[in-house]
């Protein structure tokens, strides 16, 4: 293997590595923008389109929901959205149907949009009961201080 075979085996480990390089999957960011006009719509479109990666970006003014598609990173996407100096936040609401108890006081939002509710983690429920120990403890036959209404 003299100095040709040599250049040639670092020529095609180098474009190996080009090759392998992982390229980023295609996702959704959803995004809650407070916009109040068409102009604010054409805004946020235009600065998101120029995101790199981005291939499609959808607007529901009446939601207040961007949802952009494409090879992009959620953080990128919510930094060029922030630049437009709007409200913004990561889409906050998810089906009612994927949250174990939707009615609890940290998922119920009256402004959610139909059928949804806050996304919240797991744990939030365990320290919430829907009745007090010392209320069932009043009404218990066990206790001889109780409340003998009957």
């Amino acid at each position: 293997m003299g100095v040709a075979g040599t250049l040639e085996y670092f020529s095609d480990l180098l474009s190996n590595l080009k090759r392998r390089r992982k390229k980023k999957q295609m996702q959704t960011v959803a995004l809650k923008v407070r916009m109040d006009c068409e102009g604010c719509e054409r805004k946020v479109k235009s600065v998101l389109s120029g995101v790199k990666g981005v291939k499609s970006v959808g607007v529901d003014m009446k939601q207040q929901k961007v949802t952009v598609t494409g090879n992009v990173e959620p953080k990128k996407v919510l930094k060029a959205a922030q630049s437009t100096k709007k409200k913004v936040e990561m889409w906050p609401y998810v089906p009612y149907t994927l949250v174990a108890h939707p009615y609890v006081s940290q998922a119920y939002d009256k402004k959610a949009p139909p059928n949804h509710v806050r996304a919240i983690p797991v744990t939030a429920t365990i320290s919430e009961t829907t009745m007090d120990d010392n209320y069932t403890n009043m009404f218990s036959d066990e206790n001889p201080n109780a409340c003998s209404i009957m």
